[in-house]
């Protein structure tokens, strides 16, 4: 199963709210034979600011590939003062997972790759721990170790940035990596590191969310898929969701229900990303269908 038409742009874009803009944007389409397949606009009338996400076919459209950026830079982005992003659906995204100890996410990521239902390549795998070297192995998929101490944090994390120019990476996924990235690394790739983490924060701090959650009776329990910024765990959110739990749950249910929650979520959040359904302004995710 292909995730996008095997032929195909996808121009992700906000500006100024002002008339005439899906109808410019649709005529340079137009007149350049492309069929649109794909057209989502919404405005913020707060901001005053205008976003789209449109799709369309190359198949017959006249302008070649490595001329469509300059031509529409040069014509509609500069009328319109707009702020864009040009992808072609041939572009295979090249995702390196970040790990420590839990693995139901990596599993999860990993299935959805190898069962042809994403089309993004996992050229590595990169853990503080070693306890996931065999599922790496298993997958075929490179694996590297890197003990992270807050004395060598910044020896390390510069290795881990060189591996990740050597494996070309587009964007990393923290599956439930227990640590914090410095702003060097963040900065290394905004808007391209996309984390997972249950909703207990900040109520319930600490080794055990879920013992202490469970102890208060909660009744809900979600997760949240972010983008990572040098605020910690206040990017901007691309997934959220959650579930029931009552009084006759054990420790046990809402650590099963809470993995589940965090697979879901941080799947739907991966799968957005590549499939350039999220475009971020001031904090904040505008997410396309």
């Amino acid at each position: 199963m292909k995730d996008r038409n095997p032929n195909s742009a996808t121009l992700l874009m906000h500006c100024e709210d002002k008339q005439g803009i899906i109808a410019s944007v649709t005529e340079f389409i137009r007149e350049h034979e492309g069929n649109i397949i794909y057209l989502e606009q919404y405005v913020d009338s707060e901001e005053k600011e205008f976003f789209m996400r449109i799709e369309w076919e190359l198949e017959n459209f006249i302008i070649s590939n490595n001329k469509i950026d300059t031509l529409f830079k040069e014509g509609l982005a500069k009328k319109f003062n707009m702020d864009y992003h040009l992808y072609f659906s041939d572009e295979r995204d090249r995702m390196a997972i970040f790990v420590s100890k839990l693995p139901h996410c990596l599993f999860d990521i990993l299935a959805r790759t190898q069962s042809g239902e994403w089309s993004v390549d996992i050229p590595l795998i990169i853990s503080n721990h070693a306890e996931l070297k065999s599922v790496a192995e298993k997958f075929e998929i490179d694996f590297y170790h890197f003990p992270i101490k807050p004395e060598n944090k910044k020896e390390q994390e510069e290795k881990e940035l060189k591996l990740l120019q050597d494996y070309k990476i587009d964007f990393i996924v923290l599956a439930r990596y227990m640590q914090i990235l410095t702003g060097d690394f963040i900065n290394n790739y905004p808007l391209k590191i996309i984390n997972i983490h249950h909703s207990f924060l900040p109520a319930f701090p600490g080794a055990k969310p879920y013992h202490s959650a469970h102890k208060r009776g909660v009744k809900i329990i979600g997760a949240t898929s972010h983008y990572v910024t040098t605020d910690l765990d206040e990017g901007p959110i691309i997934e959220q969701d959650v579930a029931r739990i009552t009084h006759s749950d054990s420790i046990k249910d809402l650590l099963r229900k809470g993995r589940d929650m965090e697979k879901i979520v941080l799947s739907r959040a991966i799968s957005n990303h590549f499939k350039r359904k999220t475009l971020v302004y001031k904090n904040k995710t505008i997410v396309f269908g």
